[in-house]
């Protein structure tokens, strides 16, 4: 399935607000703890922390 885009920008403290319908779509709720990484050139990932663990202990999907 292809998502539309959703646009944000980087403010001064580089913070980023992330549009209420792109976290919905990912299944996240307000609280949500994610980890965040780079994945090279202009490319940030956020992931759910219990599925990061998840996949690190080899019980998730890769």
């Amino acid at each position: 399935m292809i998502r539309e885009p959703a646009e944000v920008n980087v403010d001064s403290e580089g913070r980023v607000t992330l549009p209420m319908g792109l976290l919905v779509e990912a299944g996240l709720d307000i609280g949500a703890r994610l980890l965040a990484y780079s994945d090279g050139d202009g490319r940030i990932v956020l992931q759910r922390e219990a599925d990061a663990i998840d996949r690190l202990l080899g019980l998730g999907d890769l």
